[in-house]
């Protein structure tokens, strides 16, 4: 089944289509409105977690943060039902400040609501020498799209949000 981020008031009755102005540039982004914000799902191509930062910045957006599990699972049903459940997904959560302290970047605040899938995080070292800095949604092992940490240089898609 071909999935598209069409946000169609008689098929998605939580979508709102807004205007999002960057600059003297208006952009149209098909948003999903899920209680206090605004999400919209990057995934129309793969980037690193500095580059998907960047997109949202550019869209008047940042890359999302979580704060409860309510937010958590409506976000997840949302990537669920778009069939892309098994794919990876950067949120602004990072520890590039404090090794082993997250905060999201969305909005400066630590990470108090956590989700993280068994054994994460645990800034695994590749042979390269980079680590695990960057927290992204992975259905690792078909129990749901938990947190991971992961290479900020991974590239993958990303969900932004405004509130």
């Amino acid at each position: 089944m071909n999935h598209e981020f069409l946000c169609i008031a008689d098929d998605c009755p939580n979508c709102a289509d807004e205007t999002v102005t960057s600059g003297a540039m208006r952009w149209t982004m098909p948003l999903l409105k899920l209680g206090e914000k605004r999400y919209y799902l990057g995934i129309f191509f793969k980037a690193n977690w500095y580059r998907a930062s960047q997109f949202c910045r550019y869209h008047g957006m940042h890359l999302a943060s979580i704060n409860s599990q309510e937010e958590n699972d409506k976000l997840e049903k949302h990537i669920r039902d778009f069939g892309l459940g098994h794919e990876h997904f950067w949120t602004s959560g990072t520890d590039q400040g404090e090794e082993g302290t997250f905060f999201w970047m969305a909005n400066g605040r630590p990470v108090t609501f956590e989700n993280w899938n068994t054994g994460e995080p645990n800034n695994f070292r590749y042979e390269n020498g980079e680590e695990e800095h960057c927290l992204e949604l992975w259905n690792r092992d078909g129990k749901g799209l938990k947190w991971n940490d992961s290479p900020c240089s991974f590239e993958t898609y990303f969900v932004c949000e405004i509130q």
